[in-house]
């Protein structure tokens, strides 16, 4: 009984070390002039890389940590793993503070990664035919973000064209060149250009089909899109002197142009 009772006791000391050590742990992301920061690969982390010297001359390391899910950079934010993360948008970030009951709030808005409208049919926005048809993102987020774009350039007019959940049937006020519009999933649109006037792309799946965002585009996002990239932190941080040092640097005339030079268009800075 006796030999027992150590051990569990031997078992009891080494769980609290384990459970002591793994809180403590997490704590340090902007701490000892280090800026964890997390981030997917492509864009975000190569765009993040180009803030390291221009951090360095204000006095603190930025440490990228890479993450190649949509979960993972919100659930690290909110335990403090790290100070910061840099791969969504407003709208993502809310629908999953809500969820999760997370104190997420938006650092700064640094890229768009446009929404654009392409045709094989017309060569001018100018000359939509009377009822073409328009095929549009069948996913809820990018149906809305679709008929913003067209609203903000005069083609239909919405009743709420804040509503990042406008649905063509329920939402469109005006369509003054009788569109008819298709749902496809998004990464089916560019196979349509041949059969349709009009199809709203994503910019991934535009650049798999050899689109250029900024040549084939007859209508694109710009930076006043509500779905711009930004650096996301808790709301207790939002006056950390390292995260406001990143949003300057990354709003910088140096990063302005790398994006511009680097994504020829795939990506727009958003400031």
């Amino acid at each position: 009984m006796k030999k027992y009772t150590t051990v569990l006791l031997t078992l009891f000391t080494l769980l609290s070390i384990f459970t002591f050590s793994s809180c403590g742990a997490s704590k340090n992301a902007g701490e000892d002039n280090v800026l964890k920061i997390g981030a997917t690969p492509v864009p975000h982390a190569e765009i993040l890389n180009q803030v390291k010297p221009l951090l360095k001359k204000e006095g603190f390391e930025l440490q990228i940590i890479e993450f190649n899910d949509y979960v993972k950079p919100n659930d690290a934010l909110n335990d403090e793993e790290i100070l910061a993360n840099f791969f969504q948008h407003i709208p993502y970030m809310d629908s999953f503070a809500k969820d999760k009951g997370y104190p997420l709030i938006s650092a700064g808005s640094i890229h768009v990664e446009p929404l654009g409208v392409y045709s094989k049919k017309i060569s001018d926005i100018k000359d939509i035919p009377n009822g073409a048809t328009v095929t549009l993102p069948n996913d809820p987020t990018n149906h809305g973000r679709a008929l913003i774009l067209l609203h903000n350039n005069g083609i239909i007019t919405l009743n709420d064209p804040t509503n990042l959940s406008a649905y063509y049937k329920n939402d469109i006020a005006e369509n003054p060149h009788n569109l008819e519009f298709t749902e496809i999933e998004a990464a089916m649109l560019p196979r349509t250009l041949n059969d349709v006037v009009l199809a709203v792309i994503n910019t991934n799946y535009a650049l798999d089909a050899n689109l250029n965002p900024t040549e084939d585009a007859l209508l694109i996002e710009g930076k006043e899109s509500p779905y711009a990239n930004i650096i996301t932190v808790l709301e207790k941080n939002k006056n950390n002197e390292m995260i406001k040092k990143l949003i300057k640097a990354l709003q910088s005339d140096e990063i302005k142009k790398f994006i511009e030079e680097k994504y020829e268009g795939a990506i727009i800075p958003a400031f």
